[in-house]
């Protein structure tokens, strides 16, 4: 297993986030009739917004060669009920050839070691069942719990 290099995002990382998210395979739908370019410029854009927003952060996985190999995104909530924030980690990807390398455990560690910094009180994440990495256990096996008393609500606006 070759070294990993995790920083935080850059806008300049644009590109290659647009690169691994359409290799994914999983997000075409929402790509639907643009172009690459177009593509591009909304990642561009939405990565612009996080980057300058202290409530979120995104943190990248690049291999030796410097390619990008996963990314982390989380957003930093103040429930006014929790005795401090929770970190909802809203993104969690890892190239297809890069898996089983702990790039995934990496980006989590990560994601942890700012949380205790920001004094959260939880991490929170939502993992789709059909993922490979909710079929081999991979939160469980990193010390997450999956909440069985917990259902998943989405309201499509558009």
């Amino acid at each position: 297993m070759l070294p990993t290099l995790i920083r935080p995002a850059y806008l300049d990382d644009a590109d290659a986030l647009t690169d691994l998210i359409l290799d994914l395979g999983w997000f075409q739908h929402y790509f639907e009739g643009a172009s690459l370019e177009e593509v591009q410029a909304r990642i561009a854009h939405k990565l612009r917004l996080t980057l300058d927003s202290e409530s979120h952060s995104v943190y990248v996985a690049e291999n030796p060669a410097g390619q990008m190999e996963g990314y982390v995104s989380v957003h930093w909530l103040p429930y006014l009920f929790l005795p401090g924030p929770e970190g909802f980690v809203s993104e969690l990807f890892v190239r297809e050839s890069a898996r089983g390398q702990n790039l995934g455990s990496q980006l989590l560690e990560v994601v942890k070691q700012e949380a205790v910094t920001r004094g959260c009180f939880r991490l929170s994440l939502l993992n789709m069942r059909p993922r490979e990495s909710y079929q081999r256990g991979f939160y469980s096996k990193q010390g997450w719990d999956e909440r069985p008393d917990a259902a998943n609500f989405v309201l499509r606006l558009k």
